[in-house]
């Protein structure tokens, strides 16, 4: 029987000041004054089809957590912010300890106006800074520089702000490991209470996959890792999955619910959605990509809707689940897919004769060994 899990929300701002060179998000350069006005209303809109079109807006299922991403969010002015959470807090009910975390560009933030998100609802934010070198800056599009990166994380400590993450990348064009040793060691004295330690990858319609850089080799991107991955431990950093490390007991819980196949509305332009249901079905939405389509009163919000097959449900819950270092209890297959164990008995033996896996009894725990072949675990829930 499938059980529905925690329930979030994510919510999309798709402007940038300008579009950054390995960006494959839906986020489209300024060329204009945005329309947050209008913007909120629809989002608004947005949100009261969906939780009437799905039976949520009787409040059994408070939301869990909020994430307004991008884009760059902080483009958007903080009253504005604040009309939107209360809007969303007046049609569906916040859990008592919801976090409502918030994107930001250095590049967007002036002096207190951290204090102001908090003011209207905050309580996390994820700043931007990818690297503490100017040049790589300019050479990733960044509109920041390095001291406004420190500016932005003191800012967000002074504030007293639940949590604050910093979003930084290693694998930079031309970066050394010395490099990256640098940015990570400058992010880590600022005391990010979570830092997202990612490896910039090269991804179609970017302007880096039609003019590549030159990027570190898989040796260097090893040793990158490696010794980072020491430093952060030293530091007190506890590594949840395989990009998010967090001082203990600071994970973010909004993508928590995600890797663990939780549900989450999504508003906004180009918005993902997953949402399940006691019957047992489990619905996927897209909502319409481009601003002009969005705001356009003519057309709908939803551009697609997706049923989520019984065949589908143990690839899509292990591509998660197995993200996270964590255990994964057997109970939770069972009630996110609404399936039975013996379902995927076969799949599941291969990957413990191939010492991808552990099983403790309760939980499978993915090993050392797992992690290095991930992508041939999850190969063994395709569907044939």
């Amino acid at each position: 029987m499938l059980v529905p899990p925690p329930l979030s929300l994510y919510v999309h701002i798709p402007w940038c000041v300008q579009k950054c060179p390995y960006c494959d998000f839906n986020s489209h350069a300024l060329k204009a004054e945005i329309p947050e006005l209008d913007y909120i209303d629809a989002l608004l809109e947005d949100l009261d089809i969906d939780l009437a079109k799905y039976q949520l807006e009787a409040g059994v299922r408070p939301l869990h957590s909020i994430f307004i991403g991008g884009g760059t969010p902080s483009l958007i002015s903080p009253p504005e912010i604040g009309r939107l959470l209360k809007g969303i807090e007046t049609r569906i009910p916040f859990s008592h300890d919801i976090e409502i975390t918030m994107e930001a560009n250095p590049g967007t933030v002036e002096a207190g106006r951290f204090v102001a998100y908090q003011e209207v609802g905050i309580n996390r934010i994820s700043i931007g800074v990818q690297s503490f070198q100017d040049e790589k800056l300019t050479r990733l599009g960044r509109i920041h520089g390095s001291d406004e990166a420190r500016k932005a994380a003191k800012l967000a400590t002074d504030a007293g702000l639940n949590s604050f993450n910093i979003d930084l990348m290693h694998g930079l064009p031309d970066q050394s490991i010395d490099d990256a040793m640098y940015d990570l060691k400058q992010a880590i004295s600022l005391n990010p209470p979570h830092l997202s330690w990612y490896q910039l990858t090269i991804e179609p319609n970017t302007m880096f996959y039609s003019k590549p850089p030159t990027l570190p080799d898989d040796d260097d991107l090893w040793d990158i890792f490696e010794q980072g991955h020491q430093i952060l431990a030293a530091a007190g950093y506890v590594q949840y999955e395989i990009s998010g490390y967090s001082k203990p007991g600071l994970q973010c819980r909004h993508n928590l619910n995600y890797w663990r196949f939780g549900d989450y509305l999504g508003i906004g332009c180009g918005a993902h959605g997953k949402v399940s249901f006691a019957d047992g079905n489990i619905t996927r939405t897209v909502k319409v990509k481009h601003p002009r389509g969005y705001l356009n009163p003519a057309k709908p919000y939803l551009d697609k809707e997706t049923q989520v097959d019984a065949a589908e449900r143990p690839f899509e819950f292990f591509m998660n689940r197995f993200r996270l270092l964590e255990a994964c209890p057997k109970q939770d297959y069972c009630d996110r897919t609404g399936l039975s164990l013996d379902t995927i008995d076969t799949n599941i033996q291969w990957a413990l004769e191939q010492k991808y896996l552990i099983d403790t009894g309760d939980t499978w725990q993915i090993t050392e060994h797992g992690k290095l072949f991930l992508n041939d675990l999850l190969a063994a829930f395709v569907e044939d």
